[in-house]
């Protein structure tokens, strides 16, 4: 081998580089382990609220040791950044898909126009998006041009309007009006990303991601270690809009005489039969009754006032509770209701408090609007804000408005004061307080929200404020919340099945091969060190498919020093001298490592650009790794061979006295046997499609839309009648089933999946802890079961979010996936080999092999202890199993090239004799493979289970087609002059 120097130095510059880059990962585990050690020893297990205070102790401990120099390079902060990253699954935290609203955006461009045309085509956009792939832009433009008439885009009440005037005048037609509004929403959607971007800055979590999804409005957030989800979705969905308002007198005659006016208008429509005509006295009675708080009505006689829980504090109108709000709402839009508005009200604007935490009420606020309904003061006049205290100490969040909000603030203030009325500070349509004003009008405009706030709320609004509003509302349609306890265990069965796939590998080589198998073992660990440098170079993301990705790495990357060993054992055998035969042996085998790892290279190419997450995770691993692999199996094995082969007294025999004679002279005749291996596959097949088309597929959420709940209780439980009980909660559908150890179940339900909004969530984990509460320890409260509450192993370990539109997509990407690997792989083969009996017969076996695991998913499906649910982790397990079946085959066929290149077709002989002399090889990787593949599946936790049976299907199937299914296919279809003459 030339340039033997040139490879040591790369080598050795790539195995300290690789080392240097792990080193952060290193320093910053250990200084947050003292951190742990440290706050354990401060507070005992056995004080209250135990885990918040570790973790406010640890947090402390970190910030005070963050900057101090660790080894003369880095710090604990340095060293922070540049670890290798940790996906959601294994240090627990929130990812969520985040569709911004293109209708609001057109809404907001159109400056909410009443245009019935306009409106029309946005319903009929809205109803055609939830069976269309295309986008809600297309989708409005097609509604919009059937029912348009003589109506343009550019109508002055639509488009040519005050705000887009520089760029839309009267005299566009529609095609020009169409290209400017294309720009301006990927103009709004860059502005949504930045905001979210800034947003997230502030948050305090290390190493969040945020991408967008093309052009599709669509963006992902992940932000690992996130413990407070909730603060989290509060945050990505909030569109910080924030007004000023001017409120109504406390006690205003107008106001409650609307609400008398309304209760009677509610009975006629609610309980007719109780709508009789009150006396005025009673009428003065029960307004007399809101301010005293003393109402003791029913239902069904007063559907409004009985709702009033007591009279409000400061400017509001009435108290209620938090669960009639809904229903207030919904009396207060009707529009038998809106028409009772005396005139002097003829604009208000109701809306609602934001709730304090462990408050029942809420307050309901009466705000002057006028004729467009709009606040006298928004809040794009806020040029700063920052968390701070107010007079008594409390945590206010503080603004400054830029020259023409102190001007607007001032006269509002002025009014205010006036008119004896209060200002109401509204963000995202809840009131945040309402202070009146004693002192005159305020000049500066410097203003402050103050509320029963905690520090991190200050943060978070300020943290929204200063990087202004979102352009439209931004939906969560997809999410995924681990819990830390859940993240914790993934990683050390992770780690657990990493060391004994590892150690079986190290192992079974030496034993095979004795000391050759040791410099494969050599080469195998710098493999390893080098996948991992190049993470944390790259910035990649660890997830646990991804550690399934590297240690299926483990288990694939002996294939090439199998293949090397094993030809260079056949040259031996040809009487060639040492040097020479193993300078032959990695010569010829270096075809069949290519074409092997080019074809499993391709399925983790098509893999990584179809999918999404951690199966992106996987699919990146799996490359690294077989760059890596091929770097250490070709360069240093031989460096090492070379090495110890040059010493005159060294004996270097490439296998040990167990397995010297093993598959020495086989000689099975495996062509006679295809019509048995026909007709057994064609039954295999036949089977698995009779049960796909009869009982079909456990579809997960990922296919269908729906929310997934990973929950653990203290003792076992029975899952039918959970889901029983659930199915009474939540409608027909919801189902139930063990998930791992019998105390451990899986809720899927398809409740409400057309339903966007935090609220939906908020309210499905309200009702699933109702209905559980049962189950839990004595004393278990809604925060001890949400996800977010601190290290607990009891309650929702991970939740699943996927709506309807991205759950459709991905079935589109899983199938272009599937297809896309096919057709590349099917080119590559029909290049490298150029005869397309070749890539039929590979491609065949690849179809063979993937019916039998769907088929056998199919049958067993429902019996089976673990979760057997088709998602995005499943097709990653296809694809898969497409890219080493074919790796398999291809090797297979490389082979036979060679050999009928030398000696010709001979009716099958010497195709048979290139399966024979593959055998050795195709056994080993295989056995290896099913091993490493195995203590996954036992140690690798309960979510991969699934993942790794049909891997472990996909691997038995996959050796059995090669040598039996794409070979005869490939020979039957050449033809018989070619099979009794020469290759030509």
């Amino acid at each position: 081998m030339q340039n033997k120097g040139l490879i040591k130095l790369f080598a050795f510059l790539f195995g300290i580089v690789s080392i240097y880059q792990l080193s952060y990962t290193f320093i910053a585990n250990k200084v947050e382990n003292d951190a742990k050690a440290f706050a354990v020893n401060k507070v005992p297990e056995s004080e209250n609220e135990y885990v918040v205070k570790r973790e406010a102790l640890e947090a402390r401990y970190l910030d005070s040791v963050g900057s101090n120099p660790i080894f003369g390079y880095t710090s604990y902060e340095d060293a922070k950044k540049k670890e290798l990253n940790k996906g959601l699954d294994l240090k627990g935290g929130i990812n969520v898909t985040l569709q911004i609203s293109i209708k609001d955006i057109l809404k907001g461009l159109a400056n909410n126009t009443k245009n019935p045309i306009f409106n029309k085509a946005l319903a009929d956009a809205d109803a055609a998006s939830k069976s269309s792939d295309d986008t809600y832009l297309n989708l409005f433009f097609d509604a919009f041009d059937k029912i348009k008439g003589d109506t343009k885009l550019a109508s002055p009440d639509i488009f040519a309007n005050k705000g887009l005037s520089e760029v839309i005048n009267f005299q566009m037609n529609d095609n020009e009006v169409k290209g400017i509004l294309r720009t301006k929403i990927d103009e709004s959607i860059v502005s949504a990303f930045e905001v979210l971007r800034e947003r997230i800055d502030g948050f305090g979590v290390t190493q969040p991601n945020i991408q967008r999804e093309g052009n599709s409005g669509r963006i992902l957030v992940e932000l690992p270690g996130a413990k407070d989800i909730a603060r989290a979705q509060d945050l990505l969905s909030s569109t910080a809009q924030l007004e000023f308002w001017e409120t109504y007198q406390p006690g205003n005659p107008s106001i409650s005489n609307f609400l008398v006016a309304a209760n009677e208008q509610l009975r006629a429509l609610v309980a007719p039969e109780a709508a009789q005509p009150k006396p005025e006295s009673e009428i003065d009675s029960l307004l007399s009754d809101i301010a005293q708080d003393s109402l003791d009505l029913t239902s069904e006689a007063n559907p409004l006032l009985s709702l009033i829980r007591g009279p409000a504090s400061g400017y509001g109108i009435a108290k209620f509770a938090i669960a009639d709000t809904a229903k207030v709402g919904e009396y207060l839009r009707m529009r038998e209701i809106r028409r009772l508005i005396p005139s002097d009200l003829q604009y208000v604007k109701f809306a609602w408090e934001r709730p304090t935490q462990g408050s029942e009420l809420v307050d309901l606020y009466a705000l002057k609007s006028n004729r467009e309904g709009l606040p006298r003061i928004s809040g794009d006049v806020v040029s700063d804000a920052r968390d701070d205290f107010d007079q008594f100490g409390r945590p206010a969040v503080s603004m400054t408005m830029n020259t023409r909000g102190a001007k607007e603030w001032e006269q509002l203030t002025g009014d205010a004061f006036n008119n004896q009325t209060g200002i109401a500070i509204v963000l995202d349509n809840k009131v945040y307080t309402a202070p009146g004003v004693s002192s005159g009008p305020i000049s500066g405009g410097r203003s402050e929200i103050t509320g029963s706030f905690t520090i991190n709320e200050t943060k978070d609004i300020s943290n929204v404020l200063r990087a202004g509003k979102l352009p439209a509302s931004a939906e969560i349609i997809q999410s995924e919340i681990v819990g830390p306890s859940l993240g914790q265990e993934a990683i050390n069965s992770g780690f657990s099945s990493f060391l004994i796939a590892m150690l079986f590998v190290l192992v079974w080589m030496i034993f095979y091969y004795g000391k050759a198998g040791v410099f494969a073992d050599i080469a195998l660990l710098l493999n390893i060190l080098l996948i991992f440098g190049v993470l944390v170079s790259l910035n990649a993301v660890l997830t646990l498919p991804g550690i399934a990705g590297i240690v299926l790495t483990i288990g694939m990357s002996v294939d090439a020093n199998v293949l090397i060993f094993e030809r260079i054992k056949e040259e031996l055998a040809k009487g060639k001298g040492k040097s020479q035969a193993i300078a032959d042996g990695f010569g010829n085998a270096l075809s069949s490592i290519l074409d092997a790892n080019i074809t499993t290279g391709l399925t983790a190419i098509i893999l990584f650009i179809f999918g999404s997450g951690p199966i992106k995770g996987f699919a990146t691993t799996l490359i690294i790794g077989i760059i890596t692999s091929l770097f250490t199996a070709i360069f240093i094995t031989r460096l090492l061979v070379d090495w110890y082969s040059s010493g005159k007294e060294r004996s270097l025999d490439f296998s040990t006295r167990l397995t010297k004679n093993l598959f020495k002279n086989i000689n099975i005749d495996f062509l006679s046997k295809r019509k048995f291996s026909y007709i057994f596959s064609a039954i295999l097949v036949s089977i698995g499609l009779f049960s796909l088309l009869t009982q079909g597929l456990q579809q997960g959420v990922d296919f269908i839309g729906g929310r997934s709940y990973q929950v653990r209780f203290e003792k076992a439980v029975n899952p039918s009648e959970i889901a029983s009980e659930l199915n009474a909660v939540f409608g027909s559908g919801t189902n139930v089933k063990t998930f791992g150890n019998a105390n451990q179940i899986k809720i899927t339900t398809p409740y409400k999946v057309d339903v966007e909004g935090v609220e939906v969530d908020n309210e499905i984990q309200d009702k699933l802890f109702s209905s559980l509460q049962k189950y839990l320890p004595d004393g278990s409260t809604y925060d001890d079961f949400v996800i977010g509450s601190g290290e607990k192993s009891i309650g929702i370990l991970q939740s699943v979010k996927v709506g309807p539109t991205i759950a459709d997509d991905i079935k589109k990407n899983a199938f272009l996936a599937i297809l896309g690997s096919l057709v590349v792989v099917f080119l590559y083969i029909l290049f490298r080999f150029r005869k397309w009996q070749f890539s039929l017969g590979a491609v065949a076996a690849v179809f063979h092999d993937v019916l039998i695991v769907l088929g056998i998913f199919s049958l067993v499906g429902k019996i089976m202890p673990f979760n057997m649910e088709i998602d995005q982790a499943f097709i990653a397990a296809i694809l898969t199993v497409i890219g080493y079946s074919l790796n398999d085959t291809v090797v297979v066929f490389d082979r036979i090239r060679e050999i009928i290149a030398e000696k010709g077709w001979k009716s099958g002989e010497n195709t048979n004799l290139a399966l024979n002399s593959t055998l050795s090889r195709t056994l080993n990787t295989s056995l290896t493979t099913l091993v490493v593949l195995l203590a996954i599946f036992v140690f690798g936790g309960e979510s991969l289970r699934g993942f790794m049976f049909a891997m472990i299907v996909g691997i038995i199937v996959g050796t059995y087609s090669s040598l039996f299914i794409a070979t005869p296919i490939m020979y039957d279809t050449l033809g018989k002059k070619t099979q009794e003459g020469k290759d030509s």
